[in-house]
């Protein structure tokens, strides 16, 4: 099953997405391994899932500038990380999204 197939039992509510941060290079040239304290966080994710948008005041929702599947980029340090079944996750604020990458 592909990071976009994924079933998760985590459904985001309003404006919020599910993402999964895309894994970086551990090894450098030279053969150096570098520990999980050592890493950067990546700012690019693969969006799980979505939520169904912000409610407005005629009681319709927003329509999310991101769907199931779309590579983005985000700020740095965005949204409430969580693990899920040894999976790590990101939830975010659509706001916090920067690029959807093509």
């Amino acid at each position: 099953m592909t990071q976009t197939e994924k079933k998760v039992a985590l459904k985001p509510l309003s404006d919020r997405v599910l993402a999964q941060r895309l894994e970086q290079e551990e090894t450098l040239k030279g053969g150096i391994i570098i520990p999980d304290t050592a890493k950067k966080k990546q700012e690019t994710a693969v969006v799980i899932a979505v939520g169904p948008g912000k409610k407005k005041e005629d009681g319709t929702f927003e329509s999310m500038p991101v769907k199931v599947g779309d590579k983005i980029l985000m700020d740095k340090y965005a949204g409430q990380e969580v693990t899920i079944d040894d999976d790590e996750y990101i939830i975010a604020k659509a706001d916090d999204i920067i690029a959807i990458i093509e």
